[in-house]
């Protein structure tokens, strides 16, 4: 049964290639950095680091 829920997750029509993203921020508050992590589409990568 896992193996049919599995194969259906990774791949077929319509699905979208999922990137976790970690972006290092310096805290306003304290000055240190903090890690900053997020799963998004592939395409969006870009536009986001650039923030």
């Amino acid at each position: 049964m896992a193996k049919k829920v599995v194969a259906t997750l990774q791949g077929g029509v319509g699905s979208k290639k999922m990137t976790k993203v970690v972006k290092m921020v310096k805290s306003p508050k304290s000055g240190a950095y903090i890690f900053d992590e997020k799963v998004m589409n592939a395409d969006e990568v870009d536009a986001y680091l650039k923030k």
